[in-house]
């Protein structure tokens, strides 16, 4: 499988570690940088790391900035991305198994790289279940995401109109 991986400077502690795991668990990066710990805007590396995935290039991507945070919120701006920060090994799969995660968000100033490495060998690992209740779920995330565009022909209301 191909990984799309992007740091910004707060993720770069962690950087080598989790490109080893993506290698040493048989897949390709494809990095997006940064290659050097000087700061740079989190939004611009998730925009290139997201759209490999969107545009076929790759099938999961990685995430790192100072908390996953940051670069989780700009992820999930992009209709069809599943992200979620995760520092523990149980959401890292559970989150692909259940939710069909596609991109995993890692807080290079939260963890150490021996755990980073570890969260990157589960969220690979990991597949999508395809039990009934969770294709389910995910039919109506994506039934909230073409509403939100207004692909289902309905307009979405924005909030001050509900207001």
């Amino acid at each position: 499988m191909i990984v799309a991986f992007g740091t910004d400077h707060g993720g770069f502690p962690i950087r080598e570690a989790v490109l080893r795991a993506i290698r040493d668990t048989g897949h390709e990066p494809l990095d997006f940088g940064v290659q050097h710990p000087d700061p740079v805007d989190y939004p611009d590396i998730a925009e290139k790391v997201v759209d490999a995935v969107l545009g076929g290039r790759a099938e999961r991507a990685i995430l790192l900035c100072g908390s996953g945070v940051g670069m989780c919120v700009v992820a999930n701006k992009f209709p069809g991305i599943r992200a979620c920060v995760c520092h523990d090994p149980y959401s890292a799969g559970q989150g692909v198994r259940h939710d069909d995660m596609n991109v995993l968000c890692l807080g290079g100033r939260v963890i150490g790289a021996a755990l980073a490495e570890e969260l990157v060998r589960v969220f690979l690992a990991a597949s999508f279940d395809r039990f009934e209740r969770h294709r389910r779920r995910l039919e109506k995330i994506e039934t909230i995401e073409r509403r939100l565009l207004g692909l289902d022909g309905r307009q979405s209301e924005s909030p001050e109109a509900v207001a």
